[in-house]
């Protein structure tokens, strides 16, 4: 990949000049023919540069992978991890989901909104924090939490705790968070989520699970609950282990025979869906042996005098015209559904039919502008 020549635009060339080998790193990893999945990670690659997906970095994306603008800006709008305008060095993030909302975490995103002066998704004047609110940290066991930089910085987070751990950031100090990597800056962080180490000494943590994780497990310690038979030194098995035929008659017992009635609602209404399915799957089979004679119509359908033909792909057909389609008879016209009360029949004399498939209206506008 290394040797790859791209021409790219006057808008991608200046990321280009600096981005180009990493992308093509990235693209690398791929498979030949599947370079298009390297898309997401070349999108975090751009914000290492430029703080956001910028257009000029759409258009780097679109010509190193060889898509259109269009495609690459439907995955940036798509996953809210793309910026698509400036943000700050750190990224402060308050869960506000259902847990983290019980638990304070709406007291805690209002108590940075009027701190800070932002709103999601905005930057404080000074280019040091954005704040948003998050639907979900996947923390639920330490609610309400605040990440900076998708890292975990407070747990059991309150107001105040909040505003204390964003005014050291922004005298550029990085309090060790409660658990995790070192705060870096968003920048920084883009970089390890394009897929690339972090090459500060420290930068990975390491430590165990807290007391809330563990606590399942603890409850289970505490009253003798274990599963029979568990090796936590068994090693895990690379390859699909051989089929056990002694398990077979308990996997594969043969033809079910039929439970007799009564066995239970749930069970009745098992019985009852799966007659329903072997019912229309026998009709759809019916029709297919036994179509549709001429001169006859479906049980139940109607149909014009003289036409033979299925309602629906006649309908179809009509819909869909085509050079053996009869045309409609002219003199011949639907009857409007009479109202059934005088709110509706006064609703629809106001309402005027569209025509030429322009929505009601519109062409009496477009000609008080001419």
């Amino acid at each position: 990949m290394s040797e790859t020549t791209v021409d790219f635009s006057p808008a991608a060339a200046p990321l280009a000049e600096k981005l180009l080998e990493p992308a093509l790193e990235i693209i690398a990893r791929y498979p030949l023919g599947r370079e298009r999945s390297a898309l997401l990670p070349l999108l975090h690659l751009v914000q290492t540069e430029e703080g956001h997906v910028s257009p000029r970095g759409v258009a780097f994306c679109a010509e190193v992978l060889g898509i259109n603008k269009a495609q690459v800006g439907a995955v940036a709008t798509f996953y809210t991890m793309y910026k698509r305008r400036p943000t700050g060095e750190y990224l402060v993030s308050v869960c506000t989901n259902t847990l983290c909302n019980v638990m304070g975490g709406q007291e805690v995103y209002d108590g940075l909104v009027e701190h800070l002066g932002v709103g999601h998704d905005e930057t404080t004047a000074d280019g040091k924090i954005t704040l948003e609110h998050a639907e979900c940290l996947a923390a639920c066991d330490y609610a309400p939490v605040v990440t900076v930089n998708y890292d975990f910085a407070i747990d059991n987070t309150t107001p105040q705790a909040a505003v204390d751990l964003v005014e050291q950031l922004r005298k550029d100090e990085r309090p060790a968070p409660i658990r995790g990597a070192r705060i870096c800056s968003l920048k920084q962080m883009q970089h390890q989520l394009a897929g690339f180490g972090d090459e500060r000494e420290g930068a990975v943590a390491d430590g165990p699970a807290g007391a809330p994780t563990l606590r399942g497990v603890s409850l289970a310690r505490e009253h003798g609950i274990a599963v029979a038979n568990f090796d936590i030194d068994a090693p895990i098995t690379t390859t699909k282990p051989a089929r056990d035929e002694s398990a077979k008659a308990v996997k594969d017992p043969g033809p079910a025979r039929e439970k007799p009635a009564g066995t239970g609602r749930i069970a009745g209404a098992a019985h009852a869906a799966a007659g329903a399915v072997k019912a229309v799957v026998t009709t759809v089979a019916d029709k297919v042996r036994h179509p549709i004679a001429p001169g006859e119509t479906k049980a139940g359908a109607s149909g014009k005098a003289g036409d033979v033909k299925d309602p629906q792909v006649r309908t179809a057909q009509q819909r869909h015209p085509d050079a053996s389609t009869s045309a409609p008879d002219p003199t011949k016209t639907d009857p409007t559904p009479a109202a059934s009360n005088p709110a509706e029949a006064a609703g629809v004399a106001g309402n005027e039919p569209a025509g030429d498939g322009k929505p009601a209206g519109d062409s009496v506008g477009n000609e008080e502008t001419k």
